[in-house]
């Protein structure tokens, strides 16, 4: 308990110290702050800079391996068999032996809470074959996800000369990955087991325990990358990420990750479209098989504001008077702005929910008979 209580005064007082003039500064040599839903940058600290990113690597192995699990590739309560060159990896890992086994959950589970060398060796060769053709496949998704500053030699994170990314894509990487719900399963684990029961693991993240809101993400360190983050929190449904790279000691780095994050919550405010607010009204069509055409607003209705000035922003929906049919699912009909005194920050798109066919002859022949009939 001394320990618990030892560790948390010592985060505040770092925190405190670093962010006493109210902005956001951090001790280690990069670093960023972004907001998840909408990519926002709010604090930067050469993110640019290229450096080795140690165990913080494995955001990407965890990325791959849960798109694998989405797509139908792999499947959790599968089986994976260890072979030689996984068990000698060394370092942070879970001693899997040669040809021993253990299923996907439990791999990825000791990946994001024990961060082990030897299960992302052994998901990466039981996804693609190999290690180096799921390094590929790691390089390939970088430049996807527009990851300029970074190159993977492995998926892991041990050092090597070409082994690179920096603060700015590795909030890219942490961003996409958190995007799938499921993952949140594994990072915001503290203590868990495998082997049934017979194996502890611990986070190494310790934001995980003591920082309110905390949904991971990863942690890395060894001597030449020093010790790394990228720590991501969720408080009121906005979700931030902070990544530190290169910090001197665990306690400084987490000293800037939750003093990031402090500032972030403390500063911003996430405004949404949500269900309190009133539906865009059903707009008449003409020439249709439906009257009426339901708008929908994208996922990515939501807008970043200072806290201050949360309060003076509006939402107004802007509709089309009257629509034409054809029309199709998705087709823009109208448009969500977030207005502050007059002036618009932001459009989003509504979309028609569903298609609407146009009328031939023979339905509007159906329908001037059917009221014929009905005289």
């Amino acid at each position: 308990m001394k320990k618990v209580v030892l560790f948390l005064t010592m985060i505040a007082l770092l925190s405190v110290a670093a962010f006493a003039e109210g902005g956001a500064q951090i001790e280690a040599p990069s670093g960023i702050l972004i907001e998840s839903s909408t990519g926002q940058v709010l604090y930067e600290k050469d993110a640019h800079q290229r450096l080795a990113p140690a165990s913080v690597t494995k955001i990407m192995t965890m990325l791959l391996t849960v798109e694998a699990l989405e797509s139908g590739k792999i499947e959790l309560d599968e089986m994976i068999t260890a072979s030689a060159h996984a068990a000698e990896m060394g370092g942070s890992q879970i001693y899997l032996a040669p040809g021993e086994q253990m299923s996907v959950r439990d791999m990825l589970k000791s990946i994001a809470v024990a961060s082990a060398n030897d299960a992302c060796v052994a998901m990466a060769e039981h996804i693609c074959g190999s290690e180096q053709a799921f390094v590929d496949q790691m390089n390939q998704k970088a430049q996807q996800l527009g990851m300029a500053d970074t190159h993977f030699d492995n998926c892991c994170g041990l050092d090597s000369e070409t082994h690179y990314t920096s603060a700015y894509d590795i909030a890219l990487m942490s961003r996409e990955l958190l995007r799938h719900e499921e993952i949140r399963d594994y990072t915001t684990i503290w203590m868990d087991t495998v082997r049934n029961g017979q194996f502890g693991l611990t986070n190494t993240n310790k934001l995980v325990r003591f920082y309110d809101g905390a949904t991971g993400l990863k942690t890395g360190f060894t001597s030449k990358a020093g010790y790394c983050v990228s720590a991501s929190a969720n408080r009121g449904g906005m979700e931030l990420i902070a990544v530190v790279m290169h910090s001197d000691s665990s306690a400084h780095r987490n000293a800037d990750a939750s003093g990031l994050l402090n500032y972030g919550f403390a500063n911003y405010a996430l405004i949404r479209y949500g269900d309190d607010d009133a539906a865009p009204e059903p707009i008449p069509v003409v020439l249709g098989k439906e009257e009426q055409c339901i708008g929908e607003i994208t996922d990515d209705a939501c807008l970043l504001v200072n806290k201050a000035e949360a309060q003076l922003i509006e939402k107004q929906i802007v509709l089309e008077p009257v629509l034409t049919a054809p029309i199709e699912k998705g087709q823009q009909i109208g448009t969500l702005r977030y207005v502050k005194q007059g002036e618009i920050l932001k459009e989003v798109p509504i979309q028609a929910k569903y298609a609407i066919e146009k009328r031939g002859i023979m339905d509007i022949y159906s329908e001037v008979l059917q009221s014929l009939m009905m005289r």
